[in-house]
């Protein structure tokens, strides 16, 4: 396929362009990681149109079929939102290198609201991460949890196992995070974009090594804990990227999201969930215990 790009559009990010012609921002994505060339060159999906460019797409092949992961626990459910206990390793929606396996797809039909790329969703845990996440299942149900999002009235309390001793036995972190200056699969505290970000933390257990955490988030940056956690040298055990790797022999972060409470969006009743340690982390646990 062949796009010419009008002078109006001069100014504007390839990838923004690609996504109103394209349908979606992940067609767009996709569309330059196949080799979408601009006037015979690739360029990032950063890169800057000037206007009067030829864009050449690649030919898209047909994905192949991928059956949708089975459909997490659900903990409480009514006909406005339902509330999972997300397990590690399952992406919460389409991006990169994921499309068909995401714990949307797993609710596809159950949730809705906001962008029809990602139903229902108004906050979001890692892939790595598990526990609890709400659902909305109507438009209605969305606006109002994002409202509560903005707000900050949706309780999010998670469990952290870290190595070290924290030097207090409660504590708060304020320190805007965004993406890394030097590695944009990351984030951190030295970014060119930050964003207010605030963490509490309680001890809950001190163990030879290593300390259960009690974490609540006042803010929902992407890798908020783990990045203030890491900042005030308490490393998440497990953790590939700003942790311990493989400590304890954990093939992933220990970072579980235990508790979760909120005014219900439409009845106001509150709602107050837990969900216990999975047993790779529980047993991780045990072995810490034991130095």
């Amino acid at each position: 396929m062949s796009l010419h790009v009008p002078p109006d559009a001069a100014g504007e990010r390839l990838d923004r362009f690609l996504a109103r012609l394209l349908g979606s921002r992940a067609a767009a994505e996709r569309a330059v990681a196949g080799g979408a060339l601009v006037d015979g060159s690739a360029r990032p999906k950063s890169f800057r149109l000037a206007g009067g460019e030829q864009i050449e797409l690649p030919e898209e092949e047909a994905p192949a079929p991928v059956v949708p992961p089975p459909a997490p626990h659900v903990v409480w459910e009514d006909e406005h939102v339902l509330v999972v206990d997300k397990p590690a390793g399952l992406v919460v929606h389409a991006g990169a290198g994921h499309r068909g396996d995401t714990l949307v797809d797993a609710l596809a039909g159950r949730s809705a609201g906001g962008d029809p790329e990602r139903p229902g969703i108004v906050h979001r845990l890692d892939r790595d991460t598990s526990g609890l996440m709400v659902v909305a299942k109507t438009e209605q149900a969305y606006a109002r949890l994002q409202s509560l999002v903005r707000g900050r009235k949706l309780e999010r309390e998670y469990l952290a196992l870290v190595r070290g001793k924290p030097q207090s036995l409660r504590g708060r972190i304020e320190a805007p995070i965004g993406r890394d200056r030097r590695d944009p699969l990351r984030h951190s505290l030295d970014t060119d974009t930050p964003r207010d970000a605030v963490t509490h933390f309680e001890l809950i257990e001190l163990l030879p090594n290593h300390a259960l955490l009690r974490v609540r988030l006042e803010t929902g940056r992407t890798h908020q804990i783990r990045v203030h956690l890491a900042a005030i040298e308490l490393p998440v055990s497990g953790d590939p990227v700003y942790g311990v790797k493989n400590d304890l022999g954990l093939t992933r972060q220990f970072l579980h999201a235990a508790r979760l409470a909120f005014a219900h969006p439409v009845t106001g009743e509150q709602i107050d969930v837990d969900s216990p340690l999975p047993v790779d982390l529980a047993s991780a646990l045990q072995r810490a215990r034991s130095g």
